[in-house]
């Protein structure tokens, strides 16, 4: 029983206190950002941008909140999508747009893991990952630029400073207000999901598409026979995984470092469907309505995996 405890805890109990205490903190630090209106500081550097994919100022504060804390901005924009204050294109927009800061965001966990593991690979793979992402933003703004009706006359950090808090108190407090209301709605949806998908995995889905994954590879036939097993780990949503599993073949010499990281590459492409499920839907779902979640999610990932396969096809062309 005591075995039993400490598995639960360890399986469920610690990953779910991490989720939490990040979740909160970083909705904590990003809701007293807001209230301090520190946000028109970066929105400024912003202003090209979100003026060429002709965003608001709405969604001008929110990439620049990314920045600090990818809930806060999804939190920002979904507040300002329930009251009307943009629409559901810019919505869309504005979440693809979010992309990039929030990928800078994880950018140093990603890299200590990737060179932990695997060296100086991770200067190619890491490297290739920020030039996606940068591609990811380019397509989202040119996009924009031609697809949004035109903006009205006006300023980001004009607008921005009209709800300029005048003293730190008055700022924490409406800070801890804030946090205090989307804390209870966001953990209220996302515990009871992450909880579902634990089960999940406990009662061998994930495993069971693992092995789907791994049987159904066919058309990766032209790899080496001993990185498809890489890859499917990697697909299962989990880099450490896939990294771990790449380490040995590189000590023995059995693949090449080019092919490690075209490897990764492409595990990386194929995790997006699993990422979506185990990652980005629990606390996608605590902050937006269900449907507009999920369109959301499968439009993020599919602009992330479409920029991922471009710049693998783009490096398969370059190192073979």
């Amino acid at each position: 029983m005591e075995w039993e405890l400490s598995a639960l805890w360890q399986g469920l109990g610690w990953p779910l206190a991490r989720l939490c205490f990040f979740v909160a903190l970083g909705l904590l630090v990003g809701t007293l950002i807001e209230a301090l209106n520190w946000a028109r500081f970066v929105a400024v550097l912003a202003t090209p941008l979100t003026r060429t994919a002709r965003l608001t100022d709405v969604s001008g504060a929110a990439f620049s909140m990314a920045f600090f804390s990818g809930v806060s901005a999804n939190t920002m924009l979904a507040d300002a999508h329930a009251q009307g204050r943009i629409s559901d294109r810019e919505l869309l927009f504005s979440n693809l747009f979010n992309s990039l800061p929030t990928f800078f965001l994880h950018l140093p966990t990603m890299y200590a893991i990737t060179r932990s593991l695997v060296g100086e690979l991770a200067n190619a793979y890491v490297g290739l990952a920020v030039l996606a992402a940068v591609l990811r933003t380019g397509a989202v703004v040119l996009a924009g630029r031609l697809l949004n009706p035109p903006l009205d006359e006006g300023c980001i950090p004009c607008r921005l400073e009209e709800s300029k808090v005048r003293s730190f108190r008055e700022a924490l407090s409406r800070a801890l207000s804030r946090f205090s209301r989307r804390i209870r709605r966001i953990l209220g949806i996302t515990v009871p999901v992450y909880v579902l998908f634990f089960l999940l995995q406990e009662w061998g889905l994930f495993a069971a598409i693992e092995g789907f994954m791994a049987a159904h590879l066919s058309f990766l036939s032209w790899l080496p026979p001993q990185v498809v097993s890489v890859i499917a780990l990697q697909s299962t949503g989990e880099l450490a995984a896939g990294l771990s599993a790449l380490r040995p073949l590189l000590d023995q010499g059995a693949i090449a470092p080019n092919m490690a990281v075209l490897t990764l590459l492409i595990g990386n492409v194929l995790s997006s469907p699993m990422r979506t499920i185990r990652h980005q839907y629990p606390y996608y779902a605590g902050i937006f309505p269900q449907r507009v979640a999920v369109r959301l999610i499968v439009a993020s990932q599919t602009l992330r995996a479409v920029s991922m396969a471009l710049v693998a096809a783009l490096y398969a062309l370059a190192a073979f």
